[in-house]
């Protein structure tokens, strides 16, 4: 994320299952990461390309999570590999969940 141009500030926690929960993100859509992006919800291997575009389209949900720890999601594969074979899902309030992003 900090290549992509993004500030990050690391906030350890030993309490992340209540950190989930205080933002919507069920068990079904957790991953490793919780991140909050100008008030959006990142959870896990988002790339950084999918909150980019995020925050220009600025859609009406809460957030977008790669549940899990996909394989070959950025941070889980060789640093500059492109991600493939996962989704990236966005979700909203009343738990609604979409494909945001297919990386085939």
């Amino acid at each position: 994320m900090r290549g992509a141009g993004f500030v990050v500030k690391e906030m350890p926690r030993e309490d992340m299952a209540a950190v989930k929960e205080k933002y919507g993100i069920s068990a079904d859509l957790a991953s490793c990461h919780t991140t909050i992006v100008d008030g959006y919800v990142i959870e896990g291997h988002v790339p950084a390309s999918d909150v980019q575009r995020l925050l220009q389209e600025r859609p009406q949900i809460v957030g977008l999570t790669a549940p899990g720890m996909p394989m070959q999601s950025p941070g889980m594969q060789a640093e500059g590999m492109p991600p493939k074979h996962y989704s990236v899902l966005a979700f909203d309030k009343q738990g609604k969940v979409k494909v945001y992003h297919r990386y085939e």
